[in-house]
């Protein structure tokens, strides 16, 4: 067995989970502009290190960050338009009817259509030769540096459009094989149609880097989320069928998923095509290893989400009813992580190891050294040697009071049946007062290196502003907070996070201890 890999976290430190499209906009959705800049300020104020956020590619049918057409585009809706509008490529009349869509609500199906149709616009303004002020890549130099994804996924964009909107593997049969594709034969419409997306990449990209930048300025570093599995429906099964177990029509022989579980009786079938493990040991995990190259252009620290599934991962037969038919198989565990640092020796990845873990699973995290995540939510109303109690924490781990996934804290609480109730207030000595900040001031006074709040909870808000309910379609990956809501509380937040970050030894770059060899 290979030695234990040393933990990247050192210092005890915080951060806020809340994804772009949830923040304050006046254009349907979150955006990466001033708003961005504005939270970055707020978070900077408040004493935290991190922002985390959901996946940020382009998102499909039912909106979800996990299900996006590419692992490496971003997602046009986050485009800042009035930052277009500044610069000529867009007038204010066009981006009007954008400013009558919700500011409480991602409005995805208000944005459906109406955004890319004004941000097109923009494209047949942009002038490649002459670049746009502020952005310091030059078009040349972003087309050359995302070569490998970039026209393939524009143009898969644009085949999609051919098509109606369907799914890649029910394209008419001359366009399913991305390598047999002769570019030259390709509709006039899905040239341009290609042209814009590329062009919408060069501005979401610069955009992204100006608010990176800024964000660093402030002391601020980003922790974006890598989904495990691609979606089926995306330009990376498209391009690179190979990677993954599918038939020839592009059909799933098999798909990801998980057991029945805390989340779901009947497991939950993804739908997500699995890799051939067997081929991508073979290229010596290229394709996983450009796709993180990828992320940590994005990001300062990667969320590998689904962790387990690198050590054993549950294989449901294509197009089951759900996940109980399932079985476990091996994943490529250490092999696939010692590709992984030796492409990428200073990497910083967050293990999500949430769900049913069993030894070897605990084993991987261990040998690859990887901090794992603890929710403080599950340390209640399950067993009574529950390892996300916080006594039971290790330092080499990241603690949050929930996820995207589940309900905030707030809703959480009030739906305790008494017992539990009961067992949260003895534990936290709190009388019959345990609250949202309770549960927020454990996080911070645990060991954990690194804490988590998501903004919900920040803002001590019900179950409404739920992001997130696995197992289910609807209604999910719309909550947003305003500016409005952020400057009623921000005064009396600073004061109070500033001072938490005191008391629990997380202040400017935290603590540093010697890292203990425990996991």
């Amino acid at each position: 067995m290979n030695a234990q890999k040393q933990s990247w976290l050192t210092h005890r430190q915080s951060g806020v989970l809340a994804h772009i499209s949830s923040l304050p906009g006046a254009f349907g959705i979150g955006n990466i502009g001033a708003a961005s800049a504005r939270f970055v300020d707020f978070l900077a104020d408040c004493g935290f290190h991190y922002w985390q956020i959901c996946p940020a590619g382009p998102t499909g049918y039912g909106d979800s960050p996990y299900q996006s057409f590419s692992s490496h585009a971003g997602n046009p809706y986050f485009i800042d338009l009035s930052k277009l509008v500044a610069c000529g490529l867009l007038t204010e009349a066009e981006v009007e009817p954008l400013r009558a869509l919700s500011t409480e609500s991602a409005d995805y199906g208000g944005l459906y259509g109406l955004f890319e149709e004004i941000l097109g616009r923009a494209c047949e303004r942009f002038d490649p030769q002459m670049g746009i002020p502020g952005f310091s890549l030059s078009w040349e130099d972003f087309v050359r540096q995302n070569n490998s994804w970039l026209k393939p996924y524009a143009l898969f964009m644009g085949l999609k459009k051919l098509h109606a909107g369907k799914a890649w593997h029910q394209w008419a049969p001359g366009f399913r094989n991305f390598a047999e594709i002769n570019p030259r034969s390709l509709p006039a419409e899905v040239l341009q149609e290609q042209q814009r997306h590329m062009v919408f990449q060069y501005l979401f990209f610069n955009q992204w880097k100006v608010l990176r930048d800024y964000a660093h300025s402030k002391g601020i570093q980003i922790i974006g989320d890598v989904p495990i599995f691609v979606a089926h429906d995306s330009a990376d099964v498209w391009q690179h069928p190979e990677v993954f177990r599918i038939r020839k029509d592009g059909s799933l022989i098999v798909s990801a998923g998980v057991p029945p579980d805390y989340f779901s009786e009947s497991g939950q079938y993804w739908g997500n095509p699995l890799y051939d493990w067997h081929y991508l040991r073979q290229t010596g995990y290229l394709w996983w290893l450009d796709r993180l190259e990828g992320a940590f252009a994005l990001y300062d620290v990667v969320r590998l989400d689904h962790f387990r599934a690198f050590s054993s991962y549950w294989e449901i037969p294509g197009g089951a009813p759900d996940a109980k038919s399932g079985q476990w198989l091996k994943g490529p565990g250490m092999d696939f992580f010692n590709a992984v640092f030796s492409r990428f020796p200073e990497l910083r990845i967050i293990a999500e190891d949430l769900g049913y873990i069993d030894q070897d699973v605990y084993d991987l995290r261990l040998q690859s050294g990887l901090p794992g995540m603890k929710v403080l939510q599950f340390g209640f109303g399950h067993d009574t040697n529950n390892v996300n109690l916080p006594h039971f924490y290790r330092r080499n781990s990241v603690v949050y009071t929930g996820t995207h996934d589940n309900d905030t804290t707030f809703g959480w609480l009030r739906k305790l049946d008494d017992h539990t109730s009961a067992q949260i207030n003895d534990y936290f000595g709190a009388g019959e007062s345990c609250n949202v900040r309770t549960l927020i001031r454990a996080a911070f006074l645990s060991v954990s290196y690194l804490a988590v709040i998501p903004m919900q909870d920040l803002l001590g808000l019900d179950s409404a502003a739920r992001m997130n309910t696995p197992g289910t379609s609807q209604g999910n990956w719309q909550w947003r907070f305003t500016q409005q809501q952020l400057d009623a509380i921000r005064d009396e937040a600073v004061a109070y996070f500033q001072r938490l970050h005191r008391i629990s030894d997380r202040c400017e770059n935290g603590s540093q201890h010697e890292f203990s060899a425990s996991p």
